[in-house]
């Protein structure tokens, strides 16, 4: 990659306002919608080893965006993907109240895949969801969140003209899709405490009246095995100690659990896991692209992983709190030495004139 080289606000929301992650710590990277999205890729890859009629039609039950066209996605001058590599924008999808559809949704994870071909090798970029960043279709600063809401393109676009990167193509995986998949292994046994369980009923009640289950509060602590609504309710519990640290850790448990339970389904159960997830699925990438990068999944290596911004100012609007990079284009920089390492980048006038405006807005250098 060079740059110049030659509605609705849930009460997880709400709890981020609150509690900002504490500068001395690493901030932890959220892997649930990029591991299901691997998971999607173990799939295919699996179905283009038995029958390749197979595989397209499980990829057709995915809901293939042409809205979205690629022809006029925004991308800064002078910046291109590198020969070989390929950029994927994940969105996880706070679709909780239309199972089939994004429509107003906001994005609570925003990552940035860029998968090197050649070596196989794959670097992710989590953009965190209070990111100030300007909107590509009003140009002014909001959270990158936000955006989704008014339709990928805009998320991409406005990922593209902050971070002068080159993406193209993106997938957006529903919030129920966690729900399903852990029903379709059976479920995952874990050890929750009291505070847990407790922390845990609102979540279910929430979840149960989104997807229509019926699943059961735990009252008391013990060895489970927690269902898809009790799973994804545990996977997002943020008011015991630890915060939103100790709940990337929960979510890191459920799906470390659910991959070992995929690994040993026979062809049958993992058709039938894909006829449940493939139809939550958008994305704008077409079905020769998936089953071309399918084919090599078993050989792609998650070589790092960072959240970006790699420091984020404390600013206020309002009342309401939004995490700025302190200085845009040196962050925009050390972004593509951590994504394209092998290249050389200078930050386009775009990126140089928006890291300017929000200095000026912000006061924050």
């Amino acid at each position: 990659m060079s740059g110049r080289r030659s509605k609705h606000i849930d009460e997880d929301y709400e709890e981020e306002v609150v509690r900002k992650p504490s500068k001395k710590k690493k901030k932890k990277k959220r892997h649930i919608f990029l591991k299901i999205l691997l998971v999607l890729l173990m799939l295919i890859a699996i179905a283009l080893g038995t029958i390749v009629g197979f595989a397209y039609s499980m990829l057709d039950q995915m809901e293939f965006d042409n809205q979205v066209d690629k022809n006029t996605i925004e991308v800064n001058d002078g910046v291109e993907t590198a020969k070989g590599t390929v950029n994927i924008a994940l969105f996880g999808v706070d679709a909780r109240n239309q199972k089939n559809s994004y429509s107003g949704s906001l994005s609570d994870v925003i990552m940035i895949v860029s998968i090197n071909q050649d070596t196989k090798k794959v670097r992710i970029a989590s953009v965190y969801r209070d990111t100030y960043l300007q909107m590509s279709d009003t140009k002014k600063f909001d959270k990158i969140t936000h955006a989704f809401g008014r339709g990928p393109q805009i998320s991409i676009n406005s990922l593209n003209s902050n971070l002068d990167l080159d993406i193209k193509d993106y997938v957006a995986i529903n919030f129920n899709v966690v729900v399903d998949v852990v029903d379709a292994v059976g479920g995952v046994t874990v050890d929750v405490t009291r505070e847990e369980a407790l922390q845990m009923t609102n979540y279910i009640d929430e979840i149960n009246n989104t997807t229509g289950h019926k699943s059961k509060h735990l009252t008391k602590a013990g060895t489970y095995t927690l269902d898809g609504v009790q799973a994804t309710a545990y996977a997002r519990i943020r008011y015991t100690e630890g915060g939103d640290w100790k709940r990337t850790e929960r979510q890191r448990k459920i799906l470390d659990l659910t991959f070992e339970k995929v690994k040993k389904m026979n062809l049958a159960q993992l058709k039938s896991l894909a006829d449940t997830v493939l139809k939550q699925v958008s994305t704008n990438i077409t079905t020769s692209q998936i089953i071309s990068l399918a084919a090599s999944a078993g050989s792609y290596e998650i070589e790092e992983t960072k959240g970006w911004p790699f420091e984020v100012a404390d600013y206020k609007l309002n009342g309401v709190w939004y995490g700025p990079p302190r200085n845009l284009e040196k962050q925009v920089i050390e972004l593509h030495e951590f994504l394209f390492p092998e290249e050389e980048y200078e930050p386009s006038e775009n990126v140089r004139a928006i890291s300017d405006k929000l200095i000026k807005q912000t006061g924050i250098k």
